[in-house]
């Protein structure tokens, strides 16, 4: 009875696994520094478009495959064969390597401003280099003590994950409470006005014209990504085929309505051109130069002399930077092996040179770790090097991981009508029980991750802005091609059938 009670995932418990696995505050700065108010209808269409239909899909895979190993790999193995899941998951495996490339430049705009209360990162010379390649050698140094430490099993380091998980919450709330209690004191009046033109027209110059608007897609895509993830547990949830929908429609309307709030909040003390609008501004340092001018415009509204209200905003900055170190440091030291160690557990072994399946005398795929490391710290010095401002190379990172995070679903909603068309499988949840209308929707759906993904891969091209064209293209595509060439190698070998 025990174990049965314990298998058993409730309405409400399955409601806060998922929104705490796919709600990221930030997103909700980084949406009004491109978008300002715009960006809130795109979440939305976001939400209805894609969040939904693609939970639900991934809820059958799982529910299908839940006795096997491979995650992602045998969903589409088992619906469209072994060499589009071997080349689909090594795409995935890619938006984890360019998760590194970007999370450790973003983690020392972290340590910057948990010191100094704000992003001097800029001002950090090495043996007289620019701030970009100081920037990309203290990456590379950071990338191989991670490596380092990660390659010899010290895994519990990434419990310091959790601490920052609470911190994190915390600084959504004060920041939520503190910009209710500034719209009050201010008698409802906003910083940056809200006007029918300022919900359909973004005050960023980059996001004006039509297809820069349509490539903000992915920054939504990627404020609902991770859906995947949740479908391992359809086995556990009580009346899944009632409970998951009705879980994914709650929390939907619960992050896409919190999204929305805090795009609203970030208007009520911050004027876009006065803040945002400034050569300073970039996607690695947005979330604290909102978070301080909310403290320094709380501060003044209570009555705080001047210095009081800068120490205000400066603590409140400090405070998110601490937490987002904390978060980022447990991160790395995860995200550094547990992608790479899934995938060569999930997929064929057979299709991978032996010393990359490899793994020493602590269970670590160690090898190929160190792969992957140099990998990293190859396109980071590229990057860092390639003579980008500040703020065109953080967009350079942004795009790289917002594309090679949504690349994995076109395989996973293109191939989910060929698995609805499988005559073998169990399954024990079902959503979609009309073939027209699964291939309707699994369409619109793909056609919604296809366009987002395009247009913020063409945009850069026709602003005659080649390099950030190949950088944010650069991992799907390679991957894509590096998986093909492994996949050959076994076929021409005769490794596989």
């Amino acid at each position: 009875m025990s174990k049965k009670t314990i298998k058993q995932i409730t309405l409400s418990g399955l409601v806060l696994m998922i929104f705490s696995s796919i709600f990221g505050f930030s997103n909700s700065m980084t949406a009004f520094y491109q978008m300002g108010y715009a960006s809130i209808i795109w979440y939305v269409l976001t939400a209805i478009l894609f969040f939904v239909p693609s939970a639900l899909m991934f809820a059958e895979y799982g529910a299908s495959f839940k006795a096997a190993k491979g995650g992602i790999y045998s969903w589409l193995e088992g619906s469209i064969g072994k060499k589009p899941a071997f080349i689909g998951t090594f795409i995935w495996l890619s938006a984890w390597i360019v998760w590194l490339v970007s999370s450790t430049q973003f983690f020392l705009v972290s340590v910057s401003t948990m010191l100094t209360g704000h992003d001097t990162t800029q001002s950090w010379h090495l043996l007289g280099m620019s701030a970009n390649k100081t920037l990309g050698i203290l990456e590379v140094i950071f990338l191989i003590i991670v490596t380092f430490v990660a390659s010899r099993g010290i895994d519990k380091i990434s419990r310091i994950a959790s601490v920052g998980g609470v911190i994190t919450l915390g600084i959504s709330v004060i920041f939520i409470m503190a910009s209710l209690l500034l719209w009050v004191l201010n008698h409802g009046h906003l910083a940056e006005p809200m006007t029918a033109t300022n919900l359909i027209k973004s005050p960023n110059p980059m996001f004006v014209s039509p297809i820069a608007i349509l490539s903000f897609i992915v920054y939504a895509l990627f404020a609902y990504g991770g859906l995947e993830t949740m479908a391992g547990v359809i086995d556990s949830v009580h009346k899944p085929e009632k409970t998951f929908p009705k879980a994914l429609i709650i929390a939907m309307l619960m992050m896409t309505f919190l999204y929305i709030l805090t795009i609203f909040l970030c208007g009520v003390a911050a004027n876009w051109n006065t803040v945002l609008g400034k050569a300073h501004v970039n996607l690695a340092n947005v979330e604290y130069v909102l978070i301080n001018n909310m403290g320094l415009t709380l501060g003044k509204a209570l009555g705080l002399s001047s210095s009081g209200a800068v120490i205000l905003g400066k603590i409140f900055s400090q405070i998110t930077a601490l937490s987002d170190v904390f978060g980022g440091l447990g991160a790395a030291f995860v995200m550094c092996y547990s992608p790479i160690k899934s995938f060569i557990e999930g997929s064929d072994s057979r299709l991978l040179p032996s010393r990359l399946t490899a793994l020493n005398d602590v269970g670590m795929p160690a090898f190929a770790m160190w792969c992957q490391a140099a990998l990293v710290s190859v396109i980071i010095l590229f990057i860092s090097f390639g003579g980008d401002a500040a703020n065109q190379f953080y967009t350079i990172l942004t795009d790289m991981m917002n594309v090679s995070s949504s690349a994995p679903y076109l395989f996973l909603i293109g191939a989910f009508p060929f698995f609805k068309m499988k005559k073998d499988l169990d399954r024990p949840f079902v959503f979609f029980k009309n073939q027209t209308w699964t291939w309707i929707i699994s369409i619109i759906v793909w056609l919604v991750i296809a366009v987002g993904i395009v247009f913020t891969c063409v945009q850069p091209i026709l602003d005659g802005d080649y390099a950030t064209a190949f950088w944010t293209a650069f991992g799907p595509v390679l991957f894509g091609v590096l998986a093909w060439i492994f996949y050959r190698r076994a076929e021409r070998k005769h490794i596989i059938d």
